[in-house]
């Protein structure tokens, strides 16, 4: 009816360039579409792959820790079972012996165990050595002085050790300790005291 009339526009041919440009808008949502998929799985991947690595790690450090764990509490039982023999013993003496080390006050507490000729032997309040320096635990016995432990300290702390009393030639314990000395020595330790006393004394 309308053409009949002579109103329907006729058909044209639209231009070249008005065409390449459809063409380009088109082309372009597809490759910005396909651009977005490629970033999004790569997203993806990389959280995936930094979850896997955190899982490793936490994995890691958890086995660590344990073992660490394990150790110490092995550890505090075996001191624990010594400080108990020690300090609890019926044949452990105590002896403590003030001492005064670069101006500080400090002490040598000997926990000595006639039974297991042993000594637990604890240092308070004694200044850390100089770099070169160590201090040097000594039995005084009948047969002069045997050195009994070099204790290098490098750390405002205190120190405990356990020592074994000086064997006999029979391998039998030398019950002839007389006393205990304390001197500072070269940090590699001296076979008889020749450095500055910290204290002599006859127990």
């Amino acid at each position: 009816m309308m053409d009949w009339l002579g109103m329907l526009a006729s058909p044209r041919t639209p231009r070249p360039e008005l065409k390449d440009r459809v063409l380009a808008r088109a082309l372009a949502r597809r490759r910005r579409r396909v651009g977005l998929t490629l970033a999004a799985a790569a997203m993806i991947t990389i959280a995936v792959g930094w979850g896997a690595w955190e899982a490793w790690w936490a994995y890691r450090t958890i086995g660590e820790l344990t073992v660490e764990r394990d150790g110490l509490a092995a550890r505090v039982e075996a001191l624990e079972d010594t400080v108990s023999t020690f300090i609890h013993g019926p044949a452990t003496r105590l002896i403590q012996i003030p001492v005064s080390t670069g101006g500080r006050v400090g002490s040598v507490t000997i926990f000595a165990d006639s039974v297991r000729h042993r000594w637990l032997v604890r240092c308070d309040g004694l200044a850390p050595n100089a770099s070169d320096q160590a201090y040097q635990l000594w039995f005084i016995t009948d047969r002069g002085m045997a050195t009994a432990a070099v204790m290098p300290m490098d750390q405002d702390k205190p120190m405990v050790m356990a020592l074994e009393m000086p064997r006999g030639e029979g391998g039998e314990a030398d019950q002839r300790v007389l006393g205990a000395a304390m001197s500072i020595e070269p940090r590699a330790g001296s076979a008889s005291p020749s450095g500055p006393m910290v204290f002599h004394r006859l127990l």
